[in-house]
């Protein structure tokens, strides 16, 4: 049975229930605007699940804004697991989601996206002939361009078949890669994005106290995404 609570972080209800699925269950959360005007589902990165404060704080600023959002979490979290599974199977468990999110909230346009890796993995689904087509957009929060030191070691080979607006918010500061660097990669594997800049911002925006006031760096976050999400055209 679903447990309806109310965050003291924002005016947003969470609701927690479960997608089923071959493998088992798929824990998911879900953060009811008052009048939403679109869907979002966030995937968390590799090293927290939905639970994290940050995933949580990010998702009830969206839903204050407006904005539907759903989270879940990987088998690998549910499971107890600190290394992430596999990629067919990060990838099998969004497409779960997306049906599942397609079916009970079809009357708003659906975008998918995450945080790290799980902004990744969105990209990666969407990058596939046989992508979902009730997706309208994606959103990478933080996108992990390559490993903390070996830019070479780009993660961009599937951005090419992406066909639906891509948005990436990222740190100036993010040791995953910077704007720019996602700007010139992503164009170099003929990936359409719009690149949002956080300025002094890491791989989560955090900022440092002498640079900008943190409520205000994630405010903004939230602002432009919701913007974006309300440019995506309908089914």
């Amino acid at each position: 049975m679903a447990q309806l609570v109310r965050p003291d972080l924002y005016n947003t209800e969470m609701d927690a229930f479960t997608i089923e699925a071959p493998a088992g269950g798929i824990r998911a959360t879900l953060y009811e605007s008052a009048q939403p005007r679109r869907t979002l589902v966030l995937a968390h990165g590799a090293g927290a699940g939905q639970g994290h404060p940050w995933m949580r704080a990010r998702a009830g600023d969206l839903a204050d804004r407006g904005i539907r959002v759903v989270t879940f979490d990987f088998p690998y979290i549910t499971a107890g697991r600190r290394m992430p599974d596999r990629t067919a199977i990060l990838l099998d468990t969004w497409r779960h989601v997306v049906e599942h999110a397609g079916h009970r909230w079809a009357e708003a346009p659906l975008a998918i996206g995450g945080k790290s890796m799980g902004g990744r993995m969105a990209t990666m689904l969407l990058g596939e002939p046989d992508a979902p087509a009730t997706i309208r957009g994606c959103v990478a929060l933080g996108y992990p361009l390559h490993p903390p030191g070996k830019p070479e070691q780009l993660r961009v080979a599937h951005l090419g078949g992406i066909r639906v607006p891509l948005l990436v918010v990222q740190g100036e500061r993010d040791p995953f890669g910077g704007p720019d660097d996602i700007r010139q990669a992503f164009a170099a594997a003929g990936a359409r994005v719009e690149v949002i800049d956080v300025p002094h911002g890491g791989h989560g925006f955090e900022v440092r106290a002498k640079d900008s006031r943190q409520a205000d760096v994630h405010a903004r976050v939230a602002d432009t995404v919701a913007r974006w999400l309300d440019t995506l055209s309908p089914l």
